[in-house]
């Protein structure tokens, strides 16, 4: 009965994953040209390449900033909505608003926040702050911020979610024993509700880190192209330009080969920190 399953995971999953690691080995100037063996020379252009490593370091500060903020952020919110004060429900629908967005519109909606006329700047304008008016996205130093409080923003709510629905099956007796015993609500979070939920925080920590890894190429293409200069350049975007840009296929793949070890290096520490101690 699991054959049917087990072929179409081997086709469209461990396939493609294989295909990665084949085509970083081959020197393929673009999808119609011809295709040579490279060996390693691509991984030696990809670690020699000062551009890889100026994504890798933006990456590292995108997973460092955005996934602790994000998890621990959501983690609060989540206990807060399982505590069902009033209106939870419609708080419930508010704050998983961001992941029925399209990543278009998300792009948007931040760049009419960031633009030099935008949102933002008539805020501070309209408060007397004109000295802290910014050209948000278009300015080295806050370029890249600006993507991570997408990522934080887009992930937050969805994870807060599946955080209240985990805590809501917690046993009452626990939280009404800790409250009759005098705990407060940051105590009861932190010290009954986390430690009983700590296995699958972990879980949504490694989906965060792999989105976060993977899949924030979508807010450099659409709001940054990667600049000014380079300084939004991640990991992933420069999997996308080397590929679909400047048709450097081989070079995209080595460097998504190692993205995909840094990934599961990520995974598996992540499994082992939140491993339960039982």
């Amino acid at each position: 009965m699991a054959v049917p399953a087990l072929l179409w995971y081997a086709v469209f999953m461990i396939g493609p994953i294989g295909a990665i690691f084949v085509i970083s080995v081959l020197r393929w100037p673009g999808m119609l040209a011809e295709i040579d063996f490279a060996g390693l020379d691509n991984y030696r252009a990809v670690l020699g390449d000062s551009l890889f490593w100026q994504a890798a370091r933006n990456s590292a500060v995108q997973l460092v900033i955005a996934v602790p903020s994000m998890i621990v952020g959501a983690f609060m919110l989540g206990y807060f909505i399982s505590t069902k004060p009033r209106g939870y429900r419609v708080l419930k629908v508010i704050i998983f608003t961001p992941a029925l967005i399209s990543a278009s519109a998300k792009a948007m909606i931040f760049w009419g926040m960031f633009a030099p006329q935008g949102v933002i700047n008539k805020l501070l304008g309209s408060i007397g702050l004109e000295s802290l008016q910014h050209a948000w996205i278009a300015d080295t130093a806050t370029a890249f911020g600006c993507i991570i409080a997408i990522d934080i923003w887009g992930g937050i709510g969805y994870t807060a979610t599946l955080y209240a629905a985990r805590l809501d099956a917690l046993p009452a007796s626990v939280h009404e024993a800790a409250e009759l015993d005098g705990a407060g609500h940051w105590r009861r979070m932190w010290g009954i509700a986390y430690p009983m939920v700590r296995d699958y925080v972990g879980v949504t920590v490694m989906l965060q880190f792999l989105w976060t890894l993977f899949t924030s190429a979508q807010n450099v293409l659409l709001l940054t192209q990667g600049g000014p200069g380079n300084s939004s350049t991640n990991l992933s975007f420069l999997v996308y330009q080397k590929a679909f840009v400047q048709s450097d296929l081989g070079y995209s793949q080595a460097a998504g080969v190692l993205l995909f070890a840094i990934g599961l290096v990520g995974m598996l520490t992540i499994r082992r920190a939140f491993r339960q101690p039982y």
